[in-house]
């Protein structure tokens, strides 16, 4: 624990001395030990002792000091009003914020302000606007294993919470691995993880909260889960599941003000302390294997999400492409697909239905877009309703989402395809929700909802008469000055008010003599005197007294509203849902009719797994080129395994990608980018693609390498698509060859999976030819005048070199070190030969280790003669053939 965390040493040697403030403060600091408490001091967040030293270092705000009978301490604080900016960089350097709020005001009892925990900020658990960083889910994880007791104690569960939409999942395995993927494809930014499960299948830039090892007992966790869903056993597969979301519930409980020891183990569900999260309506147990999986791995080489290139264009992945979303429902919806494609060819065409219809409405789909700009994110905005802390502004925009939903509907009436009428009938405009907020909240209400001009007239009679009593009273001393003018003569008299004194008559100094007898003295200043009358005195007790009463009334009237509409979350999140997917939907069909996207045929699954794309594309690579070459694609159970040959930047990796994702699209229910496409779905999209080493964890390029291909080569199958780029290549050639070959026999001969495979090792080109269901396939290339011209088309067959030495021309190699290599690739290109490809590995391996007897060659040493003769230039990548090079020419100078 951070020493600037938990109770101050100074402060809990004397706690019972403490004035009862500073006894808050320490209490407060206690229970949280674990977070920072912000502490409300009227209108600052105060931090005291070594916290505000801390906190004023990191926020380069000014540190003072708390004198009291007790001692001085150090004091720092931010404004209440401009929190979240500090807030967020308080998180960035990795604290928990506890917001202990004043929760009464000051005056209302004698003792000192009450001031509560109202709740505990930390990455996974932001509701505020201001905090989450777009809107995209924000998930906080739980981590839970099988108890043993009834239960598998292998079986291992993941929960999934995002506390601003209520968004809550959860799904488990007996697989380490199979647990890995589903949180690499949610990403959660925080989790909590049981006293039985690890946190080493977390992301590295996941934060991992210690809870309550309590919280994940089997018999606490149901009692938990009951309160909200009812008995476990109808919602979960597992007991590993029900411990999992037991303590998330928990944890979400104690960010919303609740702390782990308000937990009563003996107490009913229904009698549980700690907050109740009244937005939580739902739990979706689902199992991965109902979804096309996609692992850490597939995620970050099909770019998914994120760029795999640091300085990559911002709309340089799969999302960006198909994001044309016009709302934060749709956005999330579409993300969701994306991470979950679909394997049921029923509901991926019920989807393509939608789209088809849609991307030929153009009218229809345009109109449904910009109804849809009008819809604000439902689901953050009724959990920040249900949770009290919305405003009127809030509820006004719920009002005008509503507003629309009609004429959405009207835009789907007379919709042919199932799915979208099906949808219409989902849109509910909650019309008597939409009345309520009409009815009681004004237009536009001010942010504040404590200072009245929030409720609209008519709504209640009380008010209205509160608020008539002030009217006149304001009215009857907008006249006051003209009368009081007329009566004393005074033509410079003035009525004022100001908020320390209250209403006054002003006269100058050059009159006082005029003034009545009635007239009361209030105030003297420089040039003039004030005066109240007792008539005036009765008048202002009356505005005042029905101004706070007025501005009280509405408070309790504002919280009566929102809390009938929190009643009617479920509703609300249901109309989010179908908004959501509405939304998803008219992007996908913009994109589609945008920029050419084909219906895919979907294959039965019962089928032969095949794959066939006419003039496929690269969805992202398209949009930021003037011109695409298209290429199509073809894979059968005869034709499964295509090894593919040409020089770098000819477009190997490109065109691998490019047909995952177009396999990956038709299984989203998207429109694909070619001229026509039959996909069979397939259940997991593998991938080896690019050079990345594991620094932090101690392994190199080559052991990620293998590290990927052990779990290709162990979880892949028949239903599968399989995607390697260049293995091998972190090793000696020899051992890459023999790797590469090994690999490729056992994918033919074992696993069967569709597959994909660049490399420059040009004797796999020779076995793929003697691999039944194997095929070469390769990139054009045309060598003009020393240049390399690249045509990226692809065409059967082996390509007839490696160019390497012209690609270093062309990347910019210095011309010495270019010429040097053309000089050595002529004078070994006799000595390069080509291994049987039924040949055993490790005989191909020595075959190319001559040693030299010629004492050497124009002077050069013997082994490092020796050395040049075992490389395979033609076979090495530019980048390699130059580290050789590197390398060797130091050996030469030694």
């Amino acid at each position: 624990m951070d020493p600037a965390l938990g109770p101050p040493d100074a402060m809990a040697e004397k706690r019972d001395e403490l004035t009862p403030m500073m006894r808050q403060y320490h209490d407060l600091c206690a229970r949280y030990d674990d977070a920072l408490v912000l502490f409300q001091v009227g209108d600052f967040y105060e931090t005291f002792c070594g916290a505000a030293e801390r906190t004023a270092r990191l926020l380069e705000v000014t540190l003072t000091s708390r004198e009291d009978s007790t001692g001085e301490y150090p004091m720092t604080g931010i404004p209440v009003d401009n929190a979240e900016s500090y807030v967020e960089e308080l998180l960035e350097a990795g604290y928990r914020i506890a917001v202990a709020d004043q929760i009464e005001e000051p005056g209302e009892s004698p003792g000192v302000v009450e001031r509560a925990v109202t709740r505990v900020i930390t990455p996974g658990t932001l509701t505020e606007d201001e905090l989450l960083a777009g809107d995209d889910n924000n998930f906080v994880a739980a981590l839970a294993r099988g108890d043993g007791d009834g239960g598998s104690a292998d079986e291992l569960a993941v929960a999934l919470l995002d506390v601003s939409t209520g968004d809550f999942l959860a799904t488990s395995s007996s697989s380490r691995e199979a647990i890995a993927d589903e949180v690499s494809r949610f990403a959660p930014s925080e989790a909590v993880v049981g006293p039985d499960a690890s946190d080493d299948l977390l992301p590295e830039d996941c934060m991992v909260t210690p809870f309550d090892p309590d919280a994940f007992a089997l018999e606490r966790a149901t009692k938990t889960v009951s309160g909200y869903f009812g008995e476990p056993d109808a919602l979960l597969a597992a007991d590993a599941e029900v411990r999992a979301c037991g303590a998330l519930l928990e944890y979400a409980e104690y960010a919303r003000g609740g702390a782990e020891s308000d937990v009563d183990e003996d107490a009913d569900a229904t009698e549980r302390e700690g907050p109740h999260l009244e937005y939580l309506t739902h739990l979706t147990r689902y199992d991965p294997r109902e979804y096309l999986l996609l692992d850490a791995v597939a995620l970050r080489s099909l770019e998914l999400f994120e760029p795999r290139a640091v300085r990559a264009r911002e709309d340089a992945t799969l999302i960006d492409v198909l994001d044309e979303t016009a709302s934060a429902l749709g956005g999330r919806a579409l993300r969701d697909w994306l991470r979950r494609p679909l394997l049921e060819p029923e509901r991926i065409e019920a989807r393509l239905d939608a789209v088809e219809e849609l991307t030929g409405a153009v009218r229809r789909r345009e109109q449904l877009h910009e109804l849809l700009r009008d819809v604000y994110d439902l689901e953050r905005l009724i959990g920040r309703i249900s949770r009290e802390r919305a405003n009127a502004r809030d509820l006004r925009s719920l009002r005008d989402t509503l507003a629309v939903v009609p004429e959405i509907r009207d835009r789907l009436a007379d919709a042919d395809c199932a799915r979208l009428r099906e949808l219409r009938e989902e849109l509910d405009p909650l019309a008597d929700v939409r009345e309520l907020i009409d009815d009681a909240v004004v237009a536009d209400p001010p942010i504040e909802i404590t200072e009245g001009g929030i409720v609209a007239e008519g709504y209640d009679a009380d008010l209205d008469e509160l608020r008539g009593t002030a009217r006149d009273g304001k009215q009857w001393i907008d006249d006051l000055e003209a009368r009081e003018r007329e009566r004393t003569g005074i033509d410079s008299l003035k009525v004022g008010y100001n908020s320390v004194h209250g209403y006054y008559i002003e006269v100058t100094n050059p009159n006082l003599e005029a003034v009545p007898e009635d007239y009361q003295r209030r105030q003297t200043l420089k040039n003039s005197e004030r005066f109240v009358t007792p008539e005036l005195k009765e008048r202002e007790d009356e505005i005042v007294g029905a101004e706070e009463r007025a501005d009280e009334l509405e408070y309790e009237l504002f919280c009566e509203v929102r809390s009938a509409v929190a009643d009617e979350v479920e509703r609300v999140q249901a109309l989010a849902d179908a908004l959501a997917t509405v939304d998803a939907l008219v992007s996908l069909a913009t994109v589609a009719a945008q920029y050419d996207y084909c219906r895919p045929e979907i294959r039965d699954r019962d089928a032969d797994l095949e794959i066939d794309i006419e003039g496929g594309r690269h969805p992202v690579v398209e949009r930021t080129q003037e011109s695409f070459v298209p290429n199509g694609a073809s894979l059968s159970p005869d034709r499964r395994l295509a090894v593919i040959t040409g020089p770098n930047m000819s477009g190997k990796s490109t065109y691998m990608r490019q047909v995952a994702q177009i396999v990956l699209l038709a299984q989203v229910g998207s429109f694909v980018p070619a001229e026509s496409a039959r996909i069979s779905p397939v259940d997991r999209i593998f991938t080896r693609v690019g050079a990345s080493d594991d620094i932090a964890g101690g392994r190199s390029t080559f052991m990620v390498e293998m590290d990927e291909l052990a779990t290709i080569l162990r979880e892949a199958d028949e239903r599968s698509l399989v995607l390697l780029d260049e293995v091998g290549r972190g090793t000696s050639t020899a051992d890459g060859l023999a790797i590469a070959r090994a690999i490729t026999e056992h994918l033919h001969d074992e696993v069967g999976a569709p597959t994909l495979f660049a490399t420059h090792h040009h004797p796999l080109t020779e076995l793929a030819e003697a691999l039944p269901a194997a095929f070469t396939l390769h990139f054009q290339v045309e060598q003009r005048e020393g240049e390399v011209v690249f045509h990226h088309e692809i065409a059967p067959g082996a390509a007839t070199g490696s160019y390497g030495v012209e690609v270093a021309t062309a990347a910019g190699v210095p011309e010495d070190v270019v010429e040097r290599s053309r000089e050595l690739v002529a004078e070994h290109a006799d000595e390069l030969e080509r291994p049987d490809p039924r040949t055993d590995s490790q005989e191909h391996g020595d075959a190319h280790v001559p040693a030299s007897t010629d004492g050497g060659s124009q002077g050069v040493p013997d082994d490092v003669a020796a050395e040049l003769r075992s490389l395979e230039l033609a076979h090495l990548t530019p980048v390699e053939a130059l580290t050789e090079l590197d390398r060797l020419q130091r050996l030469l100078e030694e």
